[in-house]
């Protein structure tokens, strides 16, 4: 079979998709419905494709023109999953043994066709992405998490301060344990960082100020709230408690107007009860002073009932009434009149609420946090996605939606607000915000809400959706602090390394860079069999998390010196070029030219120890071992790569073998 690989659809998924498959180099080919278009969102992409087929990609014979049966792999990625699911049908009826990549997120449809088909995965790209907005909101300690076999990972990206006695002042290798995994070290002042694993000195101290990147096995999922925005302005702790305070009441206030007085009638209802409150005091008050025959409770039910329509009850009588002053009987009067017009109001408006109640079945949502809360722009199945993982996460959320046909029973336990976009975004109190998520449809509606939520609050964590490479480059550049986030990049990714037949089972960033997390079953003829997992680690650049024998649970952070054999699973952190290097079986064999002196050993059982240890980490047999602890001092002549060298002369030195590297 030769190695093609098809495109179904070229939106904004299917675009990138051909580029993520590019990197791998491989011949690819396209199917597109619509006419050839000069306004593509990848500029470039009619040179990266080696063949585009105009028209259907459900019929068998333009399924036939794409070469569909010397096709490795076909990505089906068409907004319609009808399409979606009709062509992989097709597909499977003129190729046996193509691997198919369906964009759906119907999972019952997805698990039967995975079923009849045979060779098939099917992922929602909404749902790819979603995780990483998600931690991008929560700030920039945690970069990614995920379970695997109801076992939780966290990668959390820390800086050493003072005072950290956990991490101070130790060695790398010393934070490798069998829960944690170091990934990146960053000495202090490292203007950015780029994901490649493995890049750190062994016996390097780490000091404060240093940036660490490590991968740790965690009960649960356990997010810090950033710091409060005004501690960025250096203010004292109690001036800060003091200002926090005054603020507040602003947000407060808006809050009380825009939720109370929404409506015309809502504000006449408020009026009301605020003009008959003010006339019932005043009535008491004077009653009570100027009606001798009274008392403060008497003047208090009188001035009620007056209020209430009761004057004849009270002043009714054709017979002057001597006691009671004429100005105090006017008075009584106009409460009288007043009372009628204002109760009365009240009352229909009392009637109307509780009528209206008997059709109103969707529970009350919670209302608009006013402070250190994450609002999500843009409801649609990123953002929903991102809200319910927030949610998780025992996070302050609210929703902003601009439609007004938006469903409002999803969700129903987020705070909602629903509108256009200056009043929305006016009840979202972005101004105390911890963190905005813009995740709209319209990449243009993203920018002007970025740029909005900025002015607010120039403090606030932004995490931008974009679909385009070249609004990507710019908005990098013009919110240099924001978090700028390709969608259909981050999705294009796992579907371009699950066309090589691995599972992809989440996606997180360090830095600018994707990293996959990916499932391996190593076959027969797989580039990873027989190798131990250290050299899987250091020669493909990746890092191994978490492995398996055939039909074992996963053991995390599992040793490097295991050897792979065809069963085995092997859960992995790698970029494209990793998955790409294991894909084309090309170890980094130039990084492999480290060697172990072994200067002497302490006793016979230390020979025997470091001898057993020298053959479970490196391709060196029993015998050869032996003799070179008879012949000490002396060189294991086998190439190791750097971390595999100096693991290994840590483990000698625990058993009491005294061992250095050399460098050829």
């Amino acid at each position: 079979m030769d190695n093609y690989f098809l495109v179904c659809g070229l939106g904004s998924l299917g675009q990138n998709c051909v580029v993520s498959l590019k990197q791998f180099q491989v011949p690819v080919i396209a199917i597109e419905e619509q006419k050839q278009s000069q306004n593509w969102e990848i500029p470039n992409l009619l040179q990266l494709l080696d063949d585009l087929i105009i028209g259907d990609c459900r019929q068998s014979n333009i399924l036939q023109q794409a070469k569909i049966e010397n096709c490795r792999a076909a990505l089906i990625v068409t907004s319609n999953e009808k399409v979606n699911a009709e062509t992989a049908i097709a597909i499977r009826q003129l190729n046996s043994s193509t691997r198919l990549i369906v964009r759906s997120n119907k999972a019952n449809l997805n698990r039967l066709l995975g079923e009849q088909l045979g060779n098939f995965i099917a992922y929602e790209p909404t749902q790819l992405p979603a995780p990483a907005f998600a931690l991008a909101a929560l700030g920039k300690e945690t970069l990614g998490y995920f379970s695997l076999d109801n076992q939780k990972i966290k990668v959390t990206k820390r800086q050493i301060k003072s005072g950290d006695s956990i991490l101070s002042n130790r060695m790398l290798y010393e934070i490798n344990s069998n829960t944690r995994r170091l990934l990146i070290h960053l000495p202090y002042h490292t203007p950015t960082i780029k994901p490649n694993f493995h890049v750190w000195e062994s016996e390097a101290i780490i000091q404060q100020g240093d940036t660490i990147i490590y991968a740790e096995v965690v009960e649960e999922f356990v997010f810090e709230t950033p710091k409060t925005n005004l501690r960025r302005t250096g203010q004292t702790s109690w001036l800060q408690k003091v200002t926090n305070l005054i603020t507040s009441w602003k947000p407060r206030l808006r809050n009380f107007w825009q939720l109370s007085f929404q409506q015309q009638i809502q504000r006449v209802a408020i009026a009301c009860t605020f003009i008959v409150v003010l006339l019932l005091a005043i009535g008491t008050i004077l009653f009570d002073k100027f009606y001798a025959e009274t008392n403060l409770i008497s003047a208090f039910y009188a001035t009620a009932t007056l209020l209430l329509g009761g004057y004849a009850d009270l002043l009714g009588d054709f017979q002057p009434n001597d006691s009671i002053a004429w100005w105090l009987q006017l008075f009584a009067f106009i409460l009288n009149l007043v009372g009628t017009a204002f109760v009365g109001v009240l009352y229909a408006l009392l009637t109307e609420a509780l009528l209206s109640s008997k059709f109103e079945f969707t529970k009350s949502r919670p209302p608009n946090p006013l402070a250190n809360h994450i609002v999500i722009i843009g409801l649609g199945r990123v953002g929903q996605k991102v809200a319910s993982l927030l949610q998780e996460f025992r996070q302050e959320i609210v929703g902003v939606s601009f439609s007004q046909d938006f469903d409002r029973s999803i969700l129903p336990k987020m705070p909602l607000i629903v509108g256009n976009l200056n009043e929305a975004l006016a009840k979202a109190n972005l101004q105390t915000a911890k963190s905005v998520i813009v995740a709209t449809d319209d990449e243009m509606l993203n920018l002007e809400i970025a740029l909005m939520a900025k002015t607010a609050n120039p403090y606030n964590q932004i995490v931008i959706r974009t679909y385009g490479q070249d609004l990507s480059v710019h908005l990098a550049k013009l919110l240099p602090d924001a978090n700028v986030l390709e969608a259909y990049r981050l999705a294009s990714e796992a579907f371009a390394g699950a066309a090589f037949g691995e599972n992809i089972i989440n996606v997180f960033r360090i830095g600018c860079q994707n990293i996959l997390v990916t499932e391996y079953t190593v076959e027969t003829n797989d580039t990873l069999n027989g190798l131990l997992i250290s050299e899987v680690a250091y020669g493909y650049g990746v890092e191994v998390i978490a492995h398996a024998k055939r039909e074992q649970t996963l053991t995390l952070m599992p040793s490097n010196d295991l050897k792979l054999a065809e069963g085995d699973r092997l859960i992995i952190f790698a970029t494209v070029e990793g998955l790409q290097h294991i894909e084309q079986g090309k170890l980094n064999l130039n990084a492999k030219h480290y060697y172990v002196h072994v200067q002497k050993a302490l006793n016979a059982e230390a020979k025997f120890n470091g001898a057993n240890l020298i053959v479970l980490m490196s391709e060196c047999s029993f015998p050869e071992a032996r003799d070179l602890f008879d012949h000490l001092p002396a060189t294991l002549d086998i190439p190791l790569y750097k971390h595999q060298a100096m693991r290994l002369i840590h483990g000698l030195r625990k058993r009491q073998v005294q061992a250095s590297l050399i460098d050829n």
